[in-house]
């Protein structure tokens, strides 16, 4: 993998770090993982209309701005 095609901060070895963490969890510990990031207060996921997708991450980043 190229340093080009890593997010920004990113490196080989952190990518390394994240595959080998999530490689050691067993099945229950991914399944509880995913729970808890539906738990969190913070943030929410849902289904957009790819029509809609470019207008949110604009007001995503006028957020952000802000």
């Amino acid at each position: 993998m190229s340093k080009s095609s890593l997010p920004k901060g990113w490196d080989e070895a952190r990518v390394k770090r994240v595959a080998e963490h999530y490689d050691a969890q067993t099945d229950n510990e991914a399944a509880e993982a995913d729970e808890l990031a539906y738990q969190a207060t913070t943030h929410t996921s849902m289904n957009v209309p790819v029509d809609l997708v470019a207008r949110v991450r604009a007001l995503i980043d006028k957020r952000k701005a802000s």
